[in-house]
């Protein structure tokens, strides 16, 4: 039996090897894509609440630090304060995500069980596979009822926005949960192969019992928690007159398929993905004149409770000459996130607003207008350095943006802070345009850089179906700790 069990540990070590190459190679960067097409879904349905004021902003939403993901909280609440709940549970919600997308390490060396199942929990927190008003999770039932009621009055553009956003959360659950099921297996499996280096070796069947291993975890596996169910599978698979054919199952789900033949296919077009990046740069125009359109608004009640009677009769003369209006100056203040000082700036608003407004029409030229075409015939190296320029003003502008959010709310007379309008949704909109182009960016220079790596190699770039893993039975969900 020992000898045994010497040789499976042995084989086993070499199939997880194989499965952590595959996984890292062809695994991983799915995952990242359908987790970052789930996270963009999500914001983009996120801010129709918002717009459509079935959920209200939450006014903490920048001051929350993350440092693990946790899933929301999704008990039933009380019908009477439905949208103080969903309010503050979607926003954690969609806070989480995007930690999850931006800034969680998504390696298989950072990852384990523990992690597997808190994404498990932040993919499921909402059922979009089977989204009815009549569904049982509480949540589930809240977002299928608000997404019916974000249809009604809309323009055909945001329906088909919701329409899709709803599709793509429904077929990257699916493909998530594929993914993690694979990664949760080999979790499984490297927690055995641990307990058996560590706490099993050399123990007779009559010692490997739940509560001597459990101690024998402890002793030499310190902080690592206990799961009773995996034991339970080391004891089935080592000690009893069926562990041989577990342990062959086990090593055939682990098995990686070969890989198809790779055949030879035109180099990339590098191009293609600046122009992406140039165009979904483009699309925060529609942010920035929605934005513009309410700061107008907010200005104007502002500048009518500082004003007398002669200054308004000098402003109906400015109107009724055509004058250029009077420089009206706010002193904002916003926190330089690299930094992590507050920074004070002066905006001169009227100015401000005419560069707003050119800004506008330029990345709007970019996606409906003559400049694409124009990009489309310059050099990459003159497309890349225009994407970077355009991706930085438009960051300096989201600061300045939300820093005279902040200051309108807080100035406002109190008896007109009500008609005060928030820009958020539109800022988040923003912000996602400015990580997504990036992420384009990023892209361009990892496969820029991967080909030159080949062409030093001497190696031609090639092409060719994934490898594709053998059948295998879905693994459990990852075990609680006992």
């Amino acid at each position: 039996m020992a000898e045994n069990n010497s040789n499976y540990v042995e084989t086993l070590q070499q199939a997880l090897e194989a499965r952590k190459d595959w996984i890292e190679r062809e695994e991983m960067g799915k995952l990242k894509d359908e987790l970052r097409i789930y996270q963009t879904s999500f914001a983009s349905l996120y801010n129709i609440y918002l717009k459509k004021k079935l959920i209200d902003e939450d006014p903490y939403k920048q001051e929350a630090k993350i440092t693990e993901l946790e899933v929301p909280d999704s008990s039933a609440f009380n019908e009477n304060k439905r949208v103080e709940q969903l309010s503050i549970r979607l926003s954690n919600y969609d806070s989480q995500l995007d930690f999850l997308v931006n800034f969680y390490q998504l390696g298989i060396d950072f990852l384990n069980l523990d992690r597997i199942k808190r994404i498990v929990g932040l993919v499921r927190y909402i059922d979009w596979i089977n989204l009815t008003p009549d569904a049982q999770p509480h949540m589930t039932k809240a977002v299928s009822e608000m997404s019916n009621q974000s249809k009604a009055g809309v323009d055909p553009i945001t329906l088909s926005i919701i329409g899709e956003s709803l599709s793509r959360l429904s077929k990257t659950t699916a493909q998530v949960m594929n993914i993690l099921k694979e990664l949760s297996t080999y979790y499984r499996e490297t927690y055995k192969l641990n307990v058996r280096l560590k706490a099993t070796q050399g123990m007779s069947a009559s010692e490997a019992t739940l509560e001597n291993i459990r101690k024998k975890v402890q002793q030499t596996m310190p902080g690592t928690p206990f799961y009773k169910e995996l034991a339970d599978e080391i004891i089935k698979e080592d000690y009893s007159s069926s562990g041989a054919d577990l342990k062959e199952s086990i090593l055939n789900l682990l098995k990686v398929a070969q890989e198809k033949p790779k055949t030879v296919k035109p180099s990339v077009n590098f191009k293609n993905i600046l122009l992406d990046g140039i165009t979904v740069i483009g699309g925060a125009s529609n942010s920035l004149t929605e934005i513009g359109a309410k700061f107008d608004e907010n200005q104007a009640i502002l500048e009518s409770h500082k004003k007398g009677f002669l200054a308004a009769i000098k402003e109906l003369i400015r109107q009724i000459t055509k004058a250029a209006p009077e420089e009206v100056i706010y002193n904002v203040e916003y926190l330089d996130s690299t930094k992590g000082l507050p920074v004070k700036e002066k905006v001169y608003f009227h100015q401000f607003r005419e560069d707003m407004n050119k800004k506008s029409r330029i990345l709007a030229s970019f996606v409906r207008g003559q400049a694409y075409n124009k990009l489309a015939a310059m050099t990459e190296e003159q497309i890349i350095g225009y994407l970077e320029r355009n991706i930085k003003d438009v960051g300096n502008l989201h600061k300045t943006l939300n820093a005279l959010d902040d200051f309108f709310k807080a100035n406002a007379p109190a008896e007109e802070r009500d008609k005060i309008k928030g820009v958020k949704p539109e800022l988040s909109a923003m912000k996602n345009s400015m990580v997504k182009a990036n992420q384009l960016r990023y892209e361009y220079s990892a496969q820029k850089e991967e080909e030159e790596q080949l062409k030093r190699l001497g190696v031609s770039p090639v092409s060719g179906a994934p490898p594709v893993p053998a059948p295998a039975p879905t693994p459990a969900p990852a075990p609680a700790a006992g």
